[in-house]
């Protein structure tokens, strides 16, 4: 029995009857469209061509190895051979060599390596749900530590739903931070990830205690900073625990456009300091002028606090909030509602400056919320850095995307041999990750090609998007497809098991065994 329409009112179905049984977009296990005979459709094959729709970084990493990893110790799969495995932007330093539809743009001189040219001493530490932001991201693309640069990742809890476990590992990061004060670094960057992966979840309870266990951690290592000389800074990358419901009163899961805090504390200057407002971009200046070192003329962003001379032989601690943006005082702010008597003291202690963190200020679409990636990357660059969400928006919109070269070349010679199309893509209309305007494209010039075996296979979102509304776009994407003429949705799986960024490799197991073996609970 072939699929009704092109297989999105069949997956549309099962996932429905995946939800009474409990299970949610973000971590839905692999569903697998089989025909008659029990046979799954549309498994990726040797001499096969797949293309990773997905635009962002770290999250991708993980299955991209799976699909193209010569040496693979994670769990045991026959490579496939001859596929032709293409990605959207350069996930990782490591793929260089492979075929990159969008390669990326050099940033030069970002903060790191200005202080590693310094000779400077620098710590940059996370754990690992935002690991990759104060290292790949806020070095500006670059994979490898700069000269001078330790990085430390801390493991994030396994196997447990987050919003159980809503302090994270900032115990741990805390105190590594505190090693990293009395080590004496120049600087030290590190990320507290709560306000953004709990953010992301529907429990208010779970955020509030998530924002109390920030304030405690936080107003621990300031306090050692401060006893140690350090200058401290704090902001955040964007806004998101700040709000938890909408103005219907749904739970909101999602990145907001809020304007972002912004201290310094110098322990010499008390409360003097008041910082300029301004956006991300200027918070690598601001440090550079602490630690007496000239900014690079490639650096755009300007000091936020002009003509301060903060002395000789300065450190800096810089703490990134992940998720952490300035509300409304009312009763959908867990940072409101939460016991933070260090937050509350700051802001009534030290004056305040609020950052632009989103659209145009981090070179996104205007009015589009701030996500970690363009928030650590221009604090890291001290200028505002092209997104990929917008250089590839751009690109479909100019038809420069449908003339891609490395995509029309890869759709041609699939073409040409008489293989299958494969188009893996997350399953939302506008996300940090990617959107499902891409397939789109590329399933029309797999037409124009005379390609008829393009198979989709979708990533849940369940962040970006609604947390349920997967089944409503699965249909809306049949439409699409029947529109276009060609395409089926053969499988899909959560991006909380596809696109993990933890080192679990289980559960890209899950995500690769679905589409290469047809492994998962099947439907028809």
């Amino acid at each position: 029995m072939a699929p009704s329409g092109h297989g999105g009112k069949n997956l549309a179905e099962a996932i429905r009857v995946a939800y009474r049984e409990g299970q949610t977009d973000y971590s839905m296990a692999p569903l697998v469209l089989e025909d008659e005979t029990g046979t799954p459709v549309g498994t990726v094959k040797s001499g096969d061509a797949v293309i990773f729709c997905c635009r962002r970084g770290e999250r991708e990493v993980e299955l991209t190895d799976a699909f193209t990893a010569s040496d693979f110790p994670h769990f045991p799969r026959e490579k496939l051979k001859d596929l032709d495995f293409v990605i959207l932007t350069m996930y990782h330093e490591k793929y260089k060599n492979m075929p990159i539809a969008f390669a990326p743009h050099s940033i030069e001189m970002p903060l790191a390596h200005c202080i590693s040219q310094a000779g400077m001493k620098q710590l940059h530490l996370a754990e690992s749900e935002k690991y990759a932001q104060v290292t790949y991201f806020f070095n500006g693309g670059h994979n490898q530590a700069f000269p001078g640069e330790d990085d430390i990742c801390v493991p994030s809890p396994k196997g447990v739903p987050f919003d159980t476990v809503p302090q994270l590992s900032l115990p741990s990061v805390a105190e590594k931070v505190k090693g990293g004060i009395a080590k004496e670094y120049d600087f030290i960057v590190v990320n507290f990830a709560n306000g953004d992966v709990i953010g992301h979840t529907s429990n208010f309870q779970s955020k509030v205690e998530c924002a109390a266990c920030v304030d405690r951690h936080l107003g621990e290592v300031v306090r050692i900073a401060e006893d140690n000389n350090y200058v401290v800074l704090i902001t955040a990358d964007h806004g998101n625990l700040e709000v938890a419901y909408t103005k219907e009163g749904k739970p909101y899961v999602a990145h907001t456009a809020n304007l972002v805090p912004f201290f310094i504390i110098d322990p010499k200057a008390g409360a003097a300091i008041h910082p300029n407002q301004g956006s991300l971009q200027d918070v690598a200046p601001t440090i550079l002028q602490v630690l007496n070192l000239q900014k690079p003329a490639v650096m755009s962003g300007t000091s936020l606090v002009p003509g301060y001379n903060f002395g000789q032989k300065r450190k800096v601690l810089l703490v990134i909030l992940d998720g952490w943006g300035i509300g409304e005082e009312n009763d959908s702010n867990p940072i409101y509602k939460a016991d933070t008597p260090f937050w509350n003291a700051l802001c009534s202690t030290y004056p305040m400056a609020q950052l632009r963190a989103s659209g145009s200020a981090v070179w996104l679409q205007e009015g589009k919320a701030g996500n970690s990636e363009a928030g650590h990357m221009n604090i890291g660059a001290g200028r505002v850095v092209m997104q990929d969400d917008v250089r590839l928006d751009t690109a479909m919109k100019d038809g420069s995307f449908q003339k891609n070269p490395v995509l029309r070349t890869t759709i041609q010679k699939a073409a040409q041999r008489g293989a299958a199309l494969h188009l893996l893509t997350l399953l939302s209309k506008k996300s940090s990750h990617g959107s499902v305007d891409y397939p789109l494209a590329l399933l029309r010039m797999a037409k124009d090609e005379g390609l008829s075996k393009v198979y989709l296979h979708v990533i849940l979102d369940g962040r970006s998007t609604e947390p349920g509304s997967a089944p409503a776009l699965l249909e809306e994407l049949d439409a699409q497809l029947a529109e276009i003429g060609i395409g089926t949705i053969v499988d899909c799986v959560g991006r909380g098991i596809a696109l993990d960024r933890d080192g679990n490799y289980q559960k890209i197991q899950q995500a690769y065994e679905g589409m290469v073996l047809g492994k998962g609970k099947r439907y028809r």
